[in-house]
């Protein structure tokens, strides 16, 4: 049985099922059957050919029919399409590709600017100048650079970034897609691309303390867990909005020995509360949910942060060998019915590059691979079938077939491969 047929029919099958459970029920049969049928050696001609085609398609509904800009950020708005290009030309060295993502990103910065609600890299003003800067600096516009760095650098001095508490009605969220941690990831992507000090660190260690100070507030009526934040009240463990996602961003910065510590604890108090069984950890704090491995929430968002850890830590066996483990649930769960970085297949395939970059074991690059060539199977039915994508989505970064895009020129070169706005 091909890896599509396998597919329709679980997607059959599934109609017992409630709409939640059926919309994020994971297809574990359709892996094993995928790593029978799937070559683990894909060309990378093959990967570049897709890349390549769904890019153009990306472009094409988002920008050359002329819509009107509604949303202007990363996560799934028009600059998705800049990073797209932007990864495409970091590929391929194809300037008419980096030309684009300029043309874009100068669009997505004029609506941008009449917008003050989000601060962040994936949602907010912060990553719109953010990509204009590096934009700018791959084109060698040094006037359009510092343009975007100053737009930046006047976000930075927003009163609320190192004021809080949230929960006092002071300051911003904590979290990635719309608070603290996604502004600062923001701040080390412009210091990665533009020097370390692009971004002073008198503006950002404030902040960094302030996310802090947060997390030991909210954990102080759970003595367990050094660090604890709620978004919208409730105590998320995933990437997007919770502790996987927050830890992952304070894990970049230099932290003394008690705040790294307090990091670490609380990476290992979510070890010992993911379920026994499976492996995967929860969404939330005390949730019973066991159905949720993607970026957003569960093993994918989680190992990730634990392959940084690891990273800054590489004495810290514990956690090395639950990264390991995260990864193993992923690759026995991951081929997801949804397709994007957020909560689909692409997404997934990421922590087994993440895992091959920090042990060097080619078995996480293959499964990368066979987690990607399912992709070029069936990404385009896949997206057919969720009408409630909608005909923006589909197309976008973290949703729709950006993410598949991004994640096959990134195995062009595997050993440089990051999870697009949350690895650097």
């Amino acid at each position: 049985m091909s890896p599509t047929t396998e597919f329709e029919s679980v997607s059959a099958s599934a109609g017992s099922e409630s709409g939640e459970e059926q919309r994020n029920r994971v297809d574990s049969v359709t892996t094993a059957t995928s790593c029978r049928t799937l070559s683990l050696t894909i060309p990378s001609e093959s990967f570049l050919k897709s890349a390549v085609h769904v890019k153009n398609q990306v472009v094409e509904a988002t920008w050359r029919q002329g819509k009107e800009v509604v949303d202007p950020t990363m996560y799934n708005g028009l600059l998705g399409t800049a990073f797209i290009c932007l990864r495409s030309f970091e590929a391929t060295g194809e300037h008419s590709d980096l030309e684009l993502a300029a043309e874009i990103a100068d669009v997505c910065a004029s609506r941008a600017s009449s917008s003050t609600r989000h601060l962040t890299f994936l949602c907010g003003r912060g990553g719109v100048y953010a990509m204009g800067a590096v934009i700018a600096n791959y084109m060698g516009d040094a006037r359009m650079r510092e343009m975007y760095l100053d737009h930046f650098l006047q976000v930075a001095r927003e009163r609320a970034l190192p004021v809080g508490p949230e929960e006092g009605g002071f300051g911003m969220s904590y979290e990635l897609l719309y608070g603290r941690a996604g502004f600062l990831w923001a701040a080390l992507f412009l210091n990665k691309h533009l020097g370390p000090n692009a971004v002073p660190s008198d503006l950002l260690t404030p902040i960094v303390e302030a996310v802090l100070a947060g997390g030991r507030a909210g954990a102080a009526a759970n003595t367990a867990c050094p660090l604890m934040y709620r978004w919208h009240g409730t105590r998320y463990w995933g990437a997007a909005n919770g502790l996987a996602g927050i830890l992952h961003v304070l894990l970049h910065f230099p932290l003394s020995d008690a705040d790294l510590e307090d990091v670490k604890g609380t990476l290992r108090h979510m070890i010992s509360h993911r379920f026994k069984g499976s492996g995967n950890y929860p969404s939330s704090e005390g949730s019973s949910r066991d159905d949720l491995i993607q970026w957003s929430h569960g093993a994918t968002g989680v190992g990730l942060a634990l392959c940084k850890a690891v990273q800054v830590c590489p004495s810290e066996r514990d956690l090395h060998d639950a990264a390991i483990e995260a990864g193993e649930v992923v690759w026995r769960n991951g081929l997801v019915k949804k397709v994007g970085l957020a909560d689909g297949v692409a997404g997934n395939a990421y922590i087994s590059l993440s895992l091959y970059r920090l042990t060097g074991d080619s078995i996480h690059l293959q499964r990368a691979g066979t987690f990607a060539s399912h992709l070029q199977q069936n990404a385009a039915k896949l997206i057919s079938l969720r009408p409630q994508h909608g005909p923006d989505n589909a197309f976008s970064l973290f949703q729709g077939l950006g993410g598949p895009a991004c994640l096959w020129f990134d195995l062009l070169a595997p050993e440089k491969a990051r999870f697009p706005g949350f690895e650097l």
